[in-house]
């Protein structure tokens, strides 16, 4: 699974799930897009073809739903709450990575913990 992580995404998440060889990802810092605004970002996760990770729950999600009302595509934003347990946190998603296909996750919006 292809995967980029918007700025401010917790790096304890990170490391745990670079550990993880079958999934790809890398972070707007990583591909210039530090400090972009949101539309930018969810504009250049879909030319790369990743989904995004998220914590930002006051605008990439209203951003991500305005595409998907334009009829513009949108590949899929995972959004992560603040989490005590972030081994807990961790497994979840990397469970729901494992258990779904990239296309499922197309114009789609899923929240973790579930």
């Amino acid at each position: 699974m292809r995967l980029l992580t918007d700025e401010n995404f917790d790096n304890r998440i990170l490391k745990g799930l670079q550990q993880q060889p079958d999934l790809d990802l890398v972070r707007v810092q990583d591909v210039g897009l530090s400090g972009v605004a949101d539309p930018l970002i969810l504009e250049w996760a879909v030319q790369h073809g990743r989904i995004l990770l998220t914590q930002d729950v006051r605008t990439m999600i209203g951003y991500a739903y305005e595409r998907v009302a334009m009829g513009q595509p949108m590949l899929g934003i995972c959004v992560v709450r603040q989490d005590e347990d972030i081994g807990a946190l961790i497994e979840d998603l990397l469970i729901l990575f494992e258990c779904t296909l990239e296309e499922e996750w197309t114009n789609q919006v899923k929240h973790v913990p579930l």
